[in-house]
């Protein structure tokens, strides 16, 4: 029989999971339950509705058994089973392809980190075993299949008999060595240790074959062992247990386990509502974003139950876009087991739920900020841009929700803050928020623009994500202070006698200035400044797109056209407006040397492409060479 490969990234990542590089190896049974409690979960579902599948819910289980003496571990489940092409597709693919860029050399932590992210669940086994078979028959068919695999090598399937439908794996656990005590996974009390730690909540019994110790003479205080089959599982979700019955580890175990993540959740949110829509929460906050949150491929939704049993594992309508990385469960009575997905959606119920989760989660990290700063920010840095892209999707109608939600860098304090925070520090004669925009911190602070605001001594939020801008302009006020970029060629901080001295500069040279918007017909407009410090030029805007906006816009695959009305600023006090104007008497040629240099320029500062870089780097060295 021929056999068959692992598609490349699977083969990889299974590499580093053989290697035993994932520290954690006991989550490996947990992983097994959870895909057997699937099956059943799925089976049971199918039964509500289709009339040929005849399924007790109280006949439906898990069994764990164990041989020490021939290294065999086995987990069944009586579930709806395989076929051969769901063998091949589930076990034949661990990521999907170009989710990855596998590194040559990465870090063990970087490893065990990809591992875990990847939440790859039945492959986990290959860490404490060294062949694996998965015995399966589908509810859909009269058909077993037997797959078989010693790790990266590959595969074998092929025809076999079993007489119910299910699935049964069967793991060779390894010999111990120096570095760890295989032996402990065909040990009882630590296989019932494991599912009681990671799936007691599993709501179909986990059986074993265990021994128990009796005593049949008192008088003589003579025992018997023999063996009895023990159900290991409370079968009570823990979002059902009344919250001091469930520890914090609890929590955590319970959450790395149902979304495959190997770090503990940064929040737990546990609600219980009785009313006219009555349900259970348990949600989580995770710690980091998953892998492909920023992608396509990533899906929002909460799991949906209906009194205890599963009825969408992704329920997307009860969270909003901007709590997408929210995860967990909803279980409500209110909701039909069999009920369509297109009814789901139009149900009132349901509506009342996610409006009433919404608010939860908004209202625990309002509480977060206020009371518990530190991870409040850690999660700020992890899903902040999510909240701000909150503020102007949807035509800004969630603005008012999320505002005081959303951090910016000041440059006062130096750290992050929010928009009340800045608001409250502002002086009585200061009129608006001040923004800067860029790529970094360190290079907004050098922006030219950013120099006369902070010498007036007022605080600037310095915008780094690429969504900052379209949040301000979302929001455009706050507390009825108006956001002010000081890249605005509008910016408004001069006296009534600068502002008359700097236009007498401007009409006086206006022939100069002329001849120089002649030259670079991309900007709009160039003037002499009297806001720039100790900086020979800067690029200023006009109207609603700035510069970072263009950017933003320039970046995106369909060419939108879009582009920021620039100004070119000249510093009227700086040597290089003398020189301007010398040059404009007597040398035109040098004159329109100086104009495309300091063009170029101001582009530089504004981190804007140079169009004709070999051109002007002849200019410049004809211009020093002198």
């Amino acid at each position: 029989m021929a056999k068959k490969e692992f598609k490349s990234e699977s083969k990889r990542l299974l590499d580093l999971m053989i290697n035993s590089i994932y520290t954690n190896k006991d989550i490996f049974l947990r992983e097994l339950i959870s895909n057997a409690s699937d099956a059943l979960d799925k089976l049971y579902y199918r039964s509500l509705t289709d009339k040929k599948i005849k399924v007790k819910k109280d006949k439906l289980e898990i069994n764990i058994s164990f041989d020490k003496e021939s290294r065999i571990l086995t987990i069944s489940d009586n579930g709806c089973g395989m076929t051969k092409e769901e063998l091949e597709t589930n076990l034949g693919t661990i990521a999907k392809s170009g989710t990855l860029a596998f590194k040559e050399n990465m870090t063990k932590d970087e490893k065990a980190s990809i591992i875990g992210q990847f939440g790859v669940g039945f492959y986990s086994s290959f860490m404490v075993s060294d062949k694996i078979s998965v015995l399966s028959r589908s509810v859909d068919s009269d058909e077993a299949y037997l797959w078989e695999s010693k790790g990266v090598d590959g595969y074998t399937v092929k025809k076999a008999e079993k007489d119910s439908i299910g699935t049964e794996i069967t793991l060779s656990i390894k010999d111990d060595d120096e570095e760890f005590n295989y032996s402990k996974y065909l040990d009882e009390y630590e296989l019932k240790q494991l599912v009681k730690k990671y799936s007691d909540y599993i709501s179909f019994p986990i059986k074993m074959e265990c021994m128990h110790h009796h005593l049949v003479d008192e008088k003589e205080k003579k025992y018997e062992d023999h063996k009895e089959v023990e159900t290991l599982n409370s079968m009570v979700p823990i979002w059902k247990k009344s919250k001091n019955e469930v520890t914090d580890e609890d929590y955590d175990n319970f959450y790395m386990d149902k979304f495959s993540d190997y770090d503990k959740p940064l929040k737990v949110i546990s609600s219980s509502v009785e009313g006219m829509t009555s349900y259970k929460a348990l949600l989580f906050i995770p710690s980091h974003a998953p892998y492909d949150y920023y992608t396509q491929e990533y899906e929002k939704g909460l799991a949906l139950y209906s009194n205890g049993v599963m009825i969408m594992e992704k329920c997307s309508d009860l969270l909003p876009d901007y709590f997408s990385f929210v995860k967990g469960i909803v279980d409500t009575e209110d909701l039909s087991l069999n009920i369509s997905r297109e009814l789901l959606q139009e149900s009132q119920s349901l509506k009342l739920i996610a409006k009433n989760i919404e608010s939860k989660i908004r209202k625990e990290l309002e509480k977060m900020l206020k009371d518990d700063r530190d991870n409040y920010i850690s999660f700020f840095k992890t899903f902040g841009v999510q909240l701000k892209y909150g503020v102007y999707n949807n035509f800004a109608q969630d603005k008012d929700k999320l505002k005081d939600l959303v951090m910016f860098y000041s440059a006062k304090h130096e750290k992050l803050i929010t928009l009340n925070e800045y608001v409250s520090e502002m002086r009585d004669d200061q009129e608006a928020i001040y923004y800067a925009s860029g790529s970094s911190v360190e290079k907004i602070k050098a922006l030219p623009q950013v120099e006369q605001v902070r010498d007036k001594e007022f605080d600037i939020l310095y915008l780094t994500d690429y969504v900052d801008e379209f949040c301000i302009t979302a929001l455009q006020e706050y507390e009825k202070k108006k956001f002010v970029n000081v890249s605005d060629g509008n910016l408004d901080l001069e006296s009534e006698e600068e502002k008359e001295a700097n236009k007498k500069v401007n009409e006086d040279n206006s022939d100069l200035l002329k001849a120089m918007s002649e030259e670079i017909k991309e900007v709009s407009e160039v003037k002499f400044s009297n806001k720039l410090k100790t900086h020979p030029v800067c690029l200023t805007t006009k109207g609603d797109v700035s510069i970072e906006m263009q950017k933003v816009f320039d970046a995106m695959p369909n060419d939108m056209g879009i582009k920021a009305e620039t100004v070119l600023e000249i510093n009227e006090k700086h040597p290089i407006a003398d020189k301007l104007k010398k040059l404009y008497k007597k040398d035109k040629d040098e004159f329109i040397k100086y104009t495309k240099i300091l063009y170029s320029e101001a582009r530089i500062i504004a981190g804007l492409p140079i169009d004709n870089p070999t051109e002007i780097s002849k200019l410049i060295c004809d211009v020093i060479s002198k």
